[in-house]
């Protein structure tokens, strides 16, 4: 699953949500023997910050072992099987965030990952939307310039509607409100992650987002809508989606994040050269 669509684009795959039935540790493993050679993690400890030694070192390990490369990893985001979506935003979250950041450092020294999706967190009662927006910044700026120090880059992302909670990014339009948001505050190596099914679950257009965010489109995940199941479940047309980021000059990975109990990977021969 190295192979590439036209001549010079490559996957990645996510084993926080594809190769499930396996332990995460098992799950890299997997991802080579079905062919890949990246991968991308969440966030690996839900619901904390600074996991031991011993499991940060465990995780590094099993990406080591598998022979893969980690291209991707999630920001801390508080507890995501609870329904969490991160912390960025919340005022009393901001020293755990911050914790986190050195256990992100350690694993890109490690691994060599250099992309985080740094998911926004929900809105919340009693604290005033501007005022979330404005730690949410805060929190950015500096997280930027921890991973800009070893050539890291932030990624900012809409989440699908109803799914996760009072998430306030659900447009790439809002996702680019907050790029620049950062950028102004002096995060220069922050960028838009688009995913096509929160985004097509939103209706919004992911054609027309990608041509028109094209400077700022950091990364790519895939899943159909409706359901998140691999391409061809749903109604996306891929095809195009695909030709329209060799148009608009995307040389980065695309990653499969979809549900699938038992993955396979047949669709992709459609999406060769």
């Amino acid at each position: 699953m190295t192979g590439r669509i036209g001549t010079h684009r490559a996957w990645a795959v996510n084993c926080s949500i594809l190769f499930t039935d396996l332990p995460l540790q098992e799950r890299p493993a997997a991802a080579k023997d079905a062919g890949f050679d990246a991968v991308e993690f969440w966030w690996p400890w839900p619901g904390v910050p600074v996991p031991t030694a011993s499991e940060e070192d465990a995780f590094c390990q099993a990406v080591e072992d598998a022979g893969v490369r980690l291209i991707g990893l999630n920001l801390y985001a508080g507890d995501m099987p609870a329904g969490e979506r991160g912390v960025l935003s919340d005022p009393a979250r901001a020293a755990e965030f911050r914790a986190s950041l050195d256990v992100t450092a350690r694993i890109a020294e490690r691994t060599g990952v250099r992309m985080f999706n740094a998911l926004y967190g929900q809105r919340l009662d009693g604290v005033a939307a501007s005022e979330q927006d404005r730690v949410a910044t805060r929190n950015l700026a500096h997280a930027a310039r921890e991973v800009g120090a070893f050539g890291g880059t932030l990624l900012i992302e809409p989440l699908a509607r109803g799914l996760n909670g009072a998430y306030p990014l659900e447009t790439a339009a809002d996702a680019i409100e907050v790029v620049q948001r950062a950028r102004a505050a002096g995060a220069a190596n922050v960028r838009f992650l688009l995913d096509t099914f929160h985004l097509v679950s939103n209706g919004d257009d992911v054609e027309g987002a990608a041509r028109r965010y094209a400077a700022d489109l950091g990364h790519v995940q895939i899943a159909d809508a409706p359901g998140r199941g691999r391409p061809g479940t749903g109604g996306i047309d891929f095809g195009a989606l695909f030709a329209l980021l060799d148009e608009i000059g995307y040389t980065g990975r695309i990653a499969l994040e979809y549900v699938d109990p038992r993955p396979d990977f047949a669709w992709m021969e459609d999406h060769r050269a």
